[in-house]
C-alpha cells in the first residue's frame, strides 16, 4: 500500500497538471512529479524494464523499473523507503543479486548526483543485498 504516488508523464500529455490535481483532490493522497532518475543514475533501456500495468482509454501506464525504483529509495533511506523495498523483495519484484549488480552499474555515473554519497549508496545497498 502506498501513500503517496509518483509520476512521470512521457511525452507529457495536454491537461496532465490539471488532471493532476484533481486526481490528489479525489483520492486525498499525495502526489509528486518524481521518478527514480532525479535521484539516482539509471539504465539508458530503463523503459525496456519496466512493467506494463494497464491501458486506459489513449494512455499506457506503467511501472518504472523495480531497480532503479530500489535504488532510488535506498538512496534516500526513508524507513517508509525501507519498508517498499522490502515489499518488493518479499513479492518478488527484485532479486537482490541483481539489485546489488544494477547498484555496481550505476556507482560511475554518480558523479552527476552531487547530493548522493556515493560511500553511503553503496553502503546501504550492501547491507540489504548482501547481509541481510
Amino acid at each position: 500500500m502506498t501513500i503517496g504516488i509518483d509520476l512521470q508523464a512521457e511525452p507529457e500529455p495536454r491537461g496532465f497538471f490539471r488532471a493532476i490535481a484533481s486526481l490528489k483532490d479525489d483520492l486525498d493522497i499525495n502526489v509528486e512529479l518524481a521518478s527514480p532518475d532525479l535521484f539516482i543514475p539509471v539504465p539508458s533501456n530503463w523503459q525496456d524494464r519496466s512493467p506494463f500495468i494497464i491501458r486506459f482509454g489513449k494512455i499506457n501506464y506503467y511501472h518504472y523499473d523495480f531497480y532503479s525504483q530500489a535504488l532510488s529509495k535506498m538512496e534516500r533511506g526513508h524507513s517508509r523507503d525501507w519498508v517498499d523495498v522490502e515489499g518488493m523483495f518479499r513479492h518478488q519484484l527484485i532479486e537482490k543479486r541483481l539489485l546489488w549488480t544494477r547498484c555496481l552499474e550505476t556507482e560511475t555515473f554518480l558523479i552527476r548526483y552531487p547530493a548522493v554519497d556515493p560511500t553511503v549508496y553503496r553502503k546501504r545497498v550492501e547491507q540489504f543485498c548482501l547481509n541481510s
